[in-house]
Protein backbone atom coordinates (compact mmCIF):
# COMPACT_ATOMS: atom_id res chain seq x y z
CA UNK A 1 0.00 0.00 0.00
CA UNK A 2 1.33 3.70 -1.15
CA UNK A 3 0.42 6.42 1.11
CA UNK A 4 0.93 9.58 -1.28
CA UNK A 5 0.74 13.14 -0.12
CA UNK A 6 -1.30 14.64 -2.96
CA UNK A 7 -2.08 18.49 -3.26
CA UNK A 8 -5.29 20.25 -5.30
CA UNK A 9 -5.44 23.15 -7.59
CA UNK A 10 -6.78 25.04 -4.60
CA UNK A 11 -3.40 23.98 -2.52
CA UNK A 12 -5.80 22.05 0.11
CA UNK A 13 -2.98 19.32 0.94
CA UNK A 14 -4.63 15.39 1.59
CA UNK A 15 -2.92 11.90 1.94
CA UNK A 16 -4.66 9.27 -0.50
CA UNK A 17 -4.21 5.69 -0.14
CA UNK A 18 -3.70 3.63 -3.45
CA UNK A 19 -2.07 -0.15 -4.36
CA UNK A 20 0.56 1.35 -6.30
CA UNK A 21 2.45 4.29 -8.28
CA UNK A 22 1.06 3.12 -11.46
CA UNK A 23 -2.71 2.85 -9.33
CA UNK A 24 -2.39 6.28 -8.62
CA UNK A 25 -1.50 7.58 -12.18
CA UNK A 26 -4.75 5.53 -13.42
CA UNK A 27 -6.91 6.88 -11.32
CA UNK A 28 -5.52 10.53 -11.93
CA UNK A 29 -5.74 10.53 -15.30
CA UNK A 30 -9.57 8.85 -15.11
CA UNK A 31 -10.45 11.80 -12.65
CA UNK A 32 -11.10 9.60 -10.13
CA UNK A 33 -9.00 11.56 -7.38
CA UNK A 34 -10.48 14.34 -6.27
CA UNK A 35 -10.25 16.64 -3.36
CA UNK A 36 -11.82 15.74 -0.14
CA UNK A 37 -12.33 19.85 0.63
CA UNK A 38 -13.11 21.36 -2.65
CA UNK A 39 -13.49 18.21 -5.05
CA UNK A 40 -11.07 19.20 -7.54
CA UNK A 41 -9.58 16.73 -9.75
CA UNK A 42 -6.58 18.72 -10.62
CA UNK A 43 -4.63 16.61 -8.32
CA UNK A 44 -0.65 16.38 -8.64
CA UNK A 45 1.43 14.51 -6.01
CA UNK A 46 3.80 16.09 -3.69
CA UNK A 47 7.42 15.35 -2.74
CA UNK A 48 7.67 13.15 0.44
CA UNK A 49 10.19 10.81 2.16
CA UNK A 50 9.50 8.05 4.83
CA UNK A 51 9.83 9.05 8.44
CA UNK A 52 13.00 6.86 9.60
CA UNK A 53 12.92 7.13 13.78
CA UNK A 54 16.90 6.62 14.02
CA UNK A 55 17.72 9.02 17.03
CA UNK A 56 15.73 10.04 19.90
CA UNK A 57 16.96 13.87 18.80
CA UNK A 58 15.19 16.30 16.93
CA UNK A 59 16.90 18.43 14.63
CA UNK A 60 16.00 21.93 14.87
CA UNK A 61 13.63 21.95 11.46
CA UNK A 62 11.95 18.84 12.53
CA UNK A 63 10.97 20.99 16.35
CA UNK A 64 10.07 24.28 14.44
CA UNK A 65 7.42 21.90 11.74
CA UNK A 66 6.39 20.26 15.00
CA UNK A 67 5.10 24.07 16.36
CA UNK A 68 4.03 25.35 13.55
CA UNK A 69 0.28 25.24 12.93
CA UNK A 70 -0.73 21.99 10.21
CA UNK A 71 -3.12 23.37 7.28
CA UNK A 72 -4.11 19.59 7.33
CA UNK A 73 -5.57 20.12 10.85
CA UNK A 74 -7.21 23.14 10.17
CA UNK A 75 -8.67 21.68 6.94
CA UNK A 76 -9.72 18.44 9.30
CA UNK A 77 -11.12 20.41 11.86
CA UNK A 78 -13.65 23.07 9.26
CA UNK A 79 -14.63 19.16 7.61
CA UNK A 80 -15.55 18.40 10.86
CA UNK A 81 -17.65 21.66 12.24
CA UNK A 82 -19.59 20.89 8.55
CA UNK A 83 -20.23 17.79 9.16
CA UNK A 84 -21.48 18.58 12.72
CA UNK A 85 -23.77 21.35 11.24
CA UNK A 86 -25.21 19.11 8.67
CA UNK A 87 -26.04 16.79 10.99
CA UNK A 88 -27.76 19.35 13.10
CA UNK A 89 -29.99 20.68 10.38
CA UNK A 90 -33.10 20.07 8.28
CA UNK A 91 -32.21 20.28 4.51
CA UNK A 92 -35.05 22.60 3.11
CA UNK A 93 -32.66 23.16 -0.86
CA UNK A 94 -34.72 25.29 -2.77
CA UNK A 95 -37.36 26.10 -0.10
CA UNK A 96 -34.79 27.98 2.18
CA UNK A 97 -36.23 31.36 2.12
CA UNK A 98 -39.55 30.49 2.10
CA UNK A 99 -39.08 28.38 5.23
CA UNK A 100 -36.71 30.69 7.17
CA UNK A 101 -39.86 32.92 6.87
CA UNK A 102 -42.25 30.82 8.10
CA UNK A 103 -40.38 30.15 11.12
CA UNK A 104 -39.78 33.11 11.72
CA UNK A 105 -43.37 34.45 11.54
CA UNK A 106 -44.00 31.25 13.56
CA UNK A 107 -46.17 29.39 10.89
CA UNK A 108 -43.72 26.22 11.11
CA UNK A 109 -42.09 24.84 14.05
CA UNK A 110 -38.74 26.42 14.91
CA UNK A 111 -36.13 24.17 14.10
CA UNK A 112 -32.50 24.51 12.79
CA UNK A 113 -32.57 24.54 8.69
CA UNK A 114 -30.06 25.07 6.12
CA UNK A 115 -30.70 24.83 2.07
CA UNK A 116 -29.47 27.16 -0.80
CA UNK A 117 -31.11 30.65 -1.84
CA UNK A 118 -29.73 33.33 -3.79
CA UNK A 119 -27.87 36.69 -2.59
CA UNK A 120 -30.45 38.68 -3.04
CA UNK A 121 -33.24 36.80 -0.91
CA UNK A 122 -30.32 36.21 2.05
CA UNK A 123 -30.18 40.21 1.90
CA UNK A 124 -33.88 40.27 1.99
CA UNK A 125 -34.14 37.93 4.79
CA UNK A 126 -31.49 39.96 7.07
CA UNK A 127 -33.79 42.98 5.89
CA UNK A 128 -36.86 41.28 7.57
CA UNK A 129 -34.55 40.90 10.67
CA UNK A 130 -33.88 36.92 10.19
CA UNK A 131 -30.32 35.92 10.92
CA UNK A 132 -28.79 33.41 8.10
CA UNK A 133 -25.37 32.98 7.50
CA UNK A 134 -24.23 31.87 4.13
CA UNK A 135 -21.87 29.16 4.51
CA UNK A 136 -20.09 27.47 1.11
CA UNK A 137 -20.12 23.44 1.58
CA UNK A 138 -17.61 21.25 -0.07
CA UNK A 139 -19.04 18.84 -2.55
CA UNK A 140 -17.17 16.39 -0.62
CA UNK A 141 -19.80 16.78 2.41
CA UNK A 142 -22.85 16.80 0.19
CA UNK A 143 -22.55 12.97 -0.47
CA UNK A 144 -22.91 10.50 1.80
CA UNK A 145 -19.36 10.23 4.41
CA UNK A 146 -17.35 6.91 4.66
Amino acid sequence: MKVLDLKCAHDHRFEGWFASTEEFESQLARKLVACPVCSATEVSRMPSAPRLNLSSARSEATQKAANAPVATDVQARALQFMRELMSKTENVGERFAEEARRIHYNEAPARNIRGVTTPEDAHALLEEGIDVLPLPVPDALKEPLQ
